[in-house]
């Protein structure tokens, strides 16, 4: 989560509550975008003196608004720019999937059903970001950063796109009496 607020504060200076509404539409399928992780990595952040912020005075409240600092700049790059990490896949509902057997029919079919429903939702919330992309005018020098969060919410489509399929098929089988 921390390099993902540097990088959105790179971006432009940030209010907690902007930082999860950004969060919120699309980077939240990498990282959680609860108010106590989001809170957590500022914190953090501000300690290790990444960011620091400004208190303005908007419509008679109090506001920080957050920004980077050129350490975290710094740190930001120099996590960008190594290697992709290699993570195995961590795919929590799989492990549900593994001991399905334990639970009786119907709550089987009902909580596929249900799974199905969530990725569905998310799957639209991506097809819009990725239509909506196609009609941004962005900068020249904004291009690649546009780029590149383009096909990360590609990315997220297709998998989800993949998991649809792959439950649906799932379901079709319990149905079926094959499972």
């Amino acid at each position: 989560m921390d390099n993902i607020i540097l990088g959105l504060l790179l971006m432009c200076n940030r209010t907690i509550y902007q930082l999860r509404d950004r969060i919120s539409k699309g980077i939240n399928l990498m990282y959680s975008s609860s108010m106590g992780s989001i809170q957590a990595a500022v914190k953090k952040l501000l300690n290790c003196g990444y960011i620091s912020y400004e208190e303005i005075i908007d419509n008679g409240k109090y506001k920080k608004i957050y920004c980077i600092t050129e350490s975290g700049k710094q740190h930001f790059y120099e996590w960008i720019n190594a290697p992709l990490e290699e993570q195995s896949p961590k795919i929590p509902e799989l492990a549900k999937v593994y001991f399905m057997g334990f639970s009786d029919k119907k709550n089987r079919e009902t909580s596929i059903q249900q799974h199905l429903m969530y990725l569905k939702e998310q799957y639209n919330v991506l097809a819009t970001i990725c239509d909506n992309v196609k009609n941004i005018d962005v900068l020249e020098e904004h291009k690649d950063i546009l780029n590149y969060q383009f096909v990360s919410a590609l990315y997220g489509k297709d998998i989800i796109k993949f998991n649809i399929d792959w439950f649906e098929n799932l379901l079709e089988k319990m149905r079926n009496g094959e499972i």
